[in-house]
């Protein structure tokens, strides 16, 4: 129809220009006659498309279902529709962000951290603004063309239509194999959120309590993405995984996706917001580090070849004429400020750093120390132990971060003499006698020597390395962590204990780590 009505609009446009002289009407007869030609071929092939859905029986059975889903939407109706796929802007909405909060506050979206603006006159910033506008202007198209295709490669129609056959495979296993459920979420700004939930409540153990949501990476998808590293795990709790299917991915609409998610787990779902765990791959940590910014509650977070901040990595891939430019566009339009917000989090955080990774690294997967994973867990560490993380401190965490095994890790470890039980109990000795939120004052009558033990023992039972690349996915077989003993007597992490990372313990009461 679309087609058609655009057809009728430039016959209109031609016969206005032929009347006023523009087109010669010789010019016109065989042009008629082409979009002519073009419209029939349109008007038949509709109308053999209705003919043929008409009269295919299937057919008429989901559209009878899907019309009985919309006026009666109950769990057994909406087990029938999951049966079919279809286009996901017909899907019936369970649940809107309008539900549980007032439309009033949705013009804005929700808060996000913004950067600091630099304070001038009013006579300087008049001359600053009219001086900057073509750099505004510019930095507003690139944000919106390739900028944004850029960092969101998933939300490229073309890539979507190649892994069509993939994902609608992955889709199937998870609802058949898994009992996954199909959720349409709207968010404060509109737009559809496509969310798979799987629930293991049912299940026998504690576990099932525990719901993990799934913030998927650069050019992820839930059907074959890191939801099913938990799933393949043997530990079984619940999983809740979403995708932003209409609108432009800005970090905005993101977060805005990320609220609806975790409003519709808490009150259509039924789960605490301590009984939520956000796992997150890549750039999906900019929404799961917001989420547990904005929602303290949350049990624990998992990071998994994530980053403290998108502008060194678009200044990676950018000439460097382009670097104010760069700057401007990713501060104004693409502010992925994942350190910042995490440290806003007092909850217990499990860092996972790819030791082979080529995405995230600023020279190449060869220098680890240019992995940004490493500047993730520093700002983190400085902020919650600003006492213990000295300049002395520091030097010493890096040559165990730039360690390129396990061997050369052990080596640099017991070189600098760390005693793990007294650590573990100095930091035990401080928490029960000083219920304080983060940053603690933890080190600052110590020696040199002491708050290098602690910083090196901080970073060790708290960071995950695994060698495997940036794209490919943890295998639930794999133990990603170094064989320590004395993280889970820390019980740091994890009620949920969802595979691989089953050796730790999440505890929203004891968390000295990260």
């Amino acid at each position: 129809i679309c087609g058609i009505l655009i057809a009728v609009i430039i016959i209109d446009e031609i016969l206005t220009c032929s009347v006023s002289g523009y087109i010669c009407s010789s010019k016109l007869v065989p042009v008629s006659q082409y979009v002519g030609t073009v419209l029939v071929c349109l008007l038949g092939v509709a109308c053999l498309r209705g003919w043929g859905r008409w009269r295919n029986p299937e057919y008429l059975q989901f559209v009878s279902i899907l019309e009985e889903t919309r006026r009666n939407h109950t769990p057994n109706n909406k087990k029938k529709l999951a049966s079919y796929d279809f286009d996901f802007s017909h899907w019936p909405a369970d649940f809107s962000w309008k539900e549980v909060s007032n439309p009033k506050f949705s013009k804005g979206g929700v808060s996000l951290l913004k950067p600091e603006p630099k304070h001038r006159g009013a006579t300087d910033s008049l001359l600053n603004s009219v001086r900057t506008l073509p750099c505004h202007i510019i930095s507003y198209l690139v944000a919106h063309s390739f900028g944004r295709r850029m960092l969101y490669p998933g939300s490229v129609g073309l890539l979507q239509k190649a892994m069509r056959p993939m994902l609608q495979q992955g889709q199937a296993r998870l609802i058949e194999e898994y009992d996954g459920q199909r959720n349409k979420l709207i968010s404060c700004d509109g737009n559809e959120i496509d969310a798979m939930f799987v629930d293991r409540r049912g299940e026998r153990g504690p576990n099932g309590k525990t719901l993990v949501i799934c913030c998927e990476g650069n050019a992820g998808f839930y059907e074959v993405g890191c939801m099913n590293t938990p799933l393949d795990g043997k530990r079984l709790s619940s999983r809740l995984c979403p995708s932003l299917v209409q609108g432009v991915p800005f970090p905005q609409n993101e977060a805005n996706a990320m609220d609806v998610v975790v409003q519709f787990a808490v009150h259509k779902l039924g789960f605490q917001l301590n009984d939520i765990v956000v796992y997150a791959w890549s750039i999906g940590g900019f929404t799961a580090s917001w989420a547990v910014m904005s929602y303290p509650e949350i049990r624990a977070l998992v990071l998994d070849a994530s980053f403290d901040d998108l502008l060194p990595l678009a200044l990676k891939v950018m000439p460097e004429s382009w670097r104010p430019l760069v700057t401007h566009t990713v501060r104004q339009y693409m502010n992925l400020n994942n350190a910042e917000q995490l440290c806003r989090y007092q909850g217990p955080v499990l860092l996972i750093r790819r030791t082979k990774d080529e995405i995230i690294t600023t020279t190449g997967p060869e220098d680890i120390m240019s992995n940004r994973g490493n500047d993730l867990l520093l700002r983190l560490l400085q902020h919650r132990y600003p006492k213990v993380m000295t300049e002395d401190s520091l030097r010493a965490v890096r040559q165990w971060l730039a360690a390129g095994s396990q061997v050369e890790e052990e080596s640099v470890y017991i070189g600098y003499e760390v005693d793990d039980d007294w650590c573990m109990s100095v930091l035990q000795s401080y928490q029960t006698d000083r219920e304080t939120p983060f940053p603690w004052s933890v080190g600052e009558d110590m020696t040199a020597e002491g708050r290098r033990q602690l910083a090196l023992f901080l970073v060790r039972e708290n960071v995950c390395f695994t060698p495997p690349t940036f794209s490919k996915l943890i295998s639930p077989r794999l133990q990603c962590c170094t064989p320590h003993t004395t993280f889970s007597r820390l019980s740091c992490l994890s009620a949920s204990e969802f595979s691989p990372y089953a050796k730790y313990n999440w505890s929203t009461k004891t968390h000295f780590g990260i």
